[in-house]
């Protein structure tokens, strides 16, 4: 999951898949395009709205996209066009564009709730849980 500091979008994205997926044996992580907030915690208002629903994002520290994630890596999720375009231009070949997907369907954007409220932080996590609901039910068919 990449959004810009991976401290909001990502890394709640990140704990939403995890706890859809708790009983498969897959890796989830979180990357910023910018290291504004390195190995920082998560947005205090991502960790609320994480616990209202029962999922801990305490432990989040926040990290810089690195391209060795290309390879780690066998599907890397993006929060709006900036992150896939930045992605798109530090990935070497075809094979890395290719692992390069939106979060959304349709290349619809996760709107980034930074400057926002509370409400702005739920309907991101709404939208969150949706998509990864979505995207994981691709894999498991």
């Amino acid at each position: 999951m990449v959004c810009l500091g991976n401290i909001c979008r990502s890394p709640l994205a990140k704990v939403i898949l995890r706890n859809k997926t708790k009983h498969l044996k897959i890796e989830i992580d979180s990357a910023g395009m910018a290291n504004f907030h390195e190995n920082k915690p998560a947005d205090p208002r991502s960790i609320a709205v994480a616990k209202k629903f029962g999922i801990n994002l305490s432990s989040h520290r926040a990290r810089g996209f690195c391209k060795s994630d290309f390879k780690e890596f066998t599907y890397i999720f993006v929060m709006d066009k900036k992150n896939y375009t930045y992605l798109s231009q530090l990935a070497e070949n075809s094979l890395e564009r290719s692992k390069i997907h939106y979060l959304r369907e349709n290349e619809e954007e996760v709107p980034d709730p930074y400057y926002g409220d509370e409400s702005d932080f739920l309907n991101v996590f709404h939208i969150l849980e949706e998509a990864c609901s979505k995207q994981l039910k691709k894999f498991l068919q």
